[in-house]
């Protein structure tokens, strides 16, 4: 085993998740603010934000998928070690990270039933830039409008309209992040 396998996760678990754990909550309450999310270091090409997201959301049962250049042994070898998430098929991930072009077609990820539709995916987009311009929000969680950096306006909208089915979304940015859930409005 790679000595790089054993570091970059939490250096103090209890208070760092915890930590982590009221930014995550806070981004996906309040859609488009942007938070900085550390205590991890994650091997490259995943982002300290994205490795801290994964280190509190993900364990032995959660299913995750890896796409495009993050499925590579360094960060499967990291995952396997420090949260023993099984990797699978994006139609079976609880969730799914990668850059966007990555994790296309978005169909191919489950957006719930409508029985359970908290049975959907959320997906961790790795961005080059996250900043808070761009798309305007509406919904829960915004008292009146919020921008975000987005990738594509119309997969959003598309998403959207499922309601309350459909997929949620963080995005990463280096030790930055931001979330959007599927009942966020966006124009």
């Amino acid at each position: 085993m790679q000595a790089d396998i054993l570091t970059g996760g939490f250096a103090d678990p209890a208070h760092q998740s915890a930590q982590a754990f009221r930014h995550v909550m806070e981004a996906m309450a309040r859609p488009g603010t942007i938070h900085a999310l550390a205590g991890a270091v994650p091997p490259a090409p995943l982002s300290p934000a994205a490795g801290a997201l994964l280190l509190m959301l993900c364990d032995t049962e959660t299913p995750l998928y890896l796409a495009g250049e993050l499925d590579c042994e360094a960060v499967r070898a990291w995952i396997a070690f420090h949260t023993g998430a099984p990797l699978v098929a994006p139609g079976q991930a609880l969730f799914a990270i990668g850059t966007w072009n990555a994790l296309m077609p978005l169909s191919a990820y489950p957006i719930g039933t409508s029985d359970y539709p908290d049975r959907a995916a959320t997906l961790i987009v790795e961005c080059h830039h996250l900043t808070a311009s761009g798309a305007t929000l509406t919904g829960p969680g915004i008292e009146k409008t919020a921008s975000l950096s987005l990738p594509d306006l119309r997969a959003f909208q598309d998403n959207h309209a499922q309601f309350p089915l459909g997929l949620d979304f963080f995005f990463t940015c280096g030790d930055r992040l931001a979330a959007l859930p599927r009942s966020t409005e966006v124009r």
